[in-house]
């Protein structure tokens, strides 16, 4: 997926954040539809005993009584009446029904008596219950007494609006419960849980909150302290090419972090241990053929055939610079030498001047910002055998630099044939030669890319060879900055 960032750090984060945060919306949610039902049923058992109340102080009273206790007790969100005519149970579907039925039996284990009940749980109060101190009040409830109860805070008669907002009504169920009393006059109750107007739990919030930073926090420096010796191990293997010879990693820390560690310095001992050994022994054979050579070139002296000596000096001759070649491509390898501040340009030009003594034509543009950190004679031979082959085979070299804070480039451009394209990367091949512009008739030996090429690899670097599109060859010597 290309909007996933490519490290790992950043793939562990975002997975587990991305699933913290899903995971606590999820539990807010669950909370908050359960604080939703907790507090409808608990307004509801609030409603049921209240009416259980009710129920049982009038039920032993007179008509004169009752209606007295009536104008007392019938205020919102509880409406009373005594004049109501019978009800009919009025539930349309299933969850209503249901909650009628919960209503019931919270209402008749508050009575603790089995009278006749009639529970309907309706969307708004029925007309009656509508207007305080309108129709339908109860016997004897007198209008000054209605209109001073509904004076109180949050208190509003109107219509509509009736249970202290705007619009109430409107929202949550009402229950309408007729029981009959003993003497068989029926009371009527319309209940309507009160509406909750609490705000946004704060307190939850925040403790969500706190908990999602310290969570967030841990996240980060656990997946740091994680993928840390990955990208310990990465840097490893970046300058395992660039040194061999390079110190051990620490194999301290976790069991997979040890063992990949440990795997990985054995790995190095192991290379480092081959190639010191295939190096020590080409170059004690390069420079063990030199003694026949010069046997072999002392005798062909003494050839009295002038063209037959003249072939014979002419292989030795051949044999002896490959020969050469290959002590210079074994030392490269070892690359011993120390590291020093280099001034690049004053390189540059010392080799523009020995081109000219050669007849050969060199240009340098640009200019580097400060001295380079390398290995002085590796990188005088490098690119002396880049500037080399574009004078010889190019007829002229234009050097650029382009220098920054991070890398120094240095690009090589000649005015020869190029080279074909799926040729570009066997030429840095030992040994491997363009039979038709890079013949041994030219005196080249295959070798010159290839030390090159690994001067700039043992810097870090690299180089890489492209055709111009107005003709010529580039090459591109990259040697990065360390700071």
């Amino acid at each position: 997926m290309r909007w996933l960032p490519r490290s790992l750090f950043s793939r562990m984060v975002i997975i587990l954040l991305g699933g913290l945060i899903v995971a606590q919306l999820v539990s807010f949610a669950i909370f908050w539809q359960e604080r939703g039902q907790l507090m409808v049923q608990s307004g509801g058992m609030r409603s049921a005993q209240r009416i259980a109340d009710i129920v049982r102080l009038i039920d032993p009273l007179s008509a004169a009584e009752r209606a007295r206790i009536i104008s007392v007790v019938d205020a919102p969100p509880l409406r009373v009446s005594l004049t109501q005519p019978p009800l009919a149970l009025a539930q349309t579907d299933s969850d209503k029904t249901e909650q009628a039925a919960r209503f019931s039996a919270m209402l008749r284990r508050y009575l603790g008596d089995e009278r006749p009940l009639v529970v309907n749980v309706t969307s708004a109060p029925p007309a009656w219950a509508m207007a305080y101190g309108g129709p339908g009040r109860g016997q004897g409830q007198g209008q000054g007494q209605g209109a001073g109860m509904m004076a109180g805070p949050g208190m509003m008669a109107g219509p509509g609006m009736m249970y202290g907002q705007p619009g109430a009504v409107a929202r949550g169920i009402s229950f309408v419960v007729q029981a009959r009393l003993q003497d068989g006059t029926l009371v009527t109750f319309s209940s309507r849980p009160p509406i909750d107007t609490t705000t946004w739990p704060y307190r939850l919030l925040l403790s969500l909150s706190v908990l999602l930073v310290t969570v967030i926090a841990l996240t980060l420096v656990a997946v740091r302290w994680l993928t840390r010796p990955l990208k310990t191990l990465a840097e490893a293997a970046e300058q395992l090419g660039a040194d061999i010879n390079r110190p051990p990693l620490d194999e301290r820390g976790p069991l997979e972090v040890s063992r990949a560690a440990r795997a990985f310095n054995i790995m190095q001992q192991r290379l480092a241990t081959f190639i010191n050994d295939r190096t020590r022994v080409l170059a004690a054979m390069s420079h063990d053929l030199k003694t026949p050579i010069t046997r072999l070139r002392l005798r062909a002296e003494l050839l009295d055939d002038e063209q037959l000596r003249t072939k014979f000096i002419k292989d030795l001759e051949e044999m002896e610079a490959m020969v050469s070649a290959t002590l210079d491509f074994m030392r490269g390898l070892e690359n011993r030498e120390t590291a020093k501040p280099l001034d690049v340009m004053a390189l540059l030009e010392s080799l523009q001047e020995d081109a000219r003594e050669v007849d050969g034509k060199v240009e340098i543009e640009g200019k580097t910002l400060k001295p380079y950190l390398g290995h002085p004679q590796a990188l005088k031979r490098c690119l002396s055998n880049l500037i080399g082959n574009a004078v010889h085979y190019g007829k002229a070299a234009a050097i650029k630099v382009v220098d920054s804070a991070d890398q120094l480039r240095i690009c090589i451009r000649d005015q020869g044939p190029g080279i074909p394209e799926n040729e570009l990367a066997r030429v840095f091949e030992p040994f491997y030669r363009l039979e038709a512009s890079r013949s041994r008739d030219t005196g080249g030996t295959g070798l010159g890319l290839s030390i090159a090429r690994n001067i700039a690899r043992a810097h870090g670097g690299d180089i890489i060879l492209r055709n111009l599109p107005q003709g010529g060859l580039e090459a591109e010597l990259t040697l990065p900055r360390s700071g």
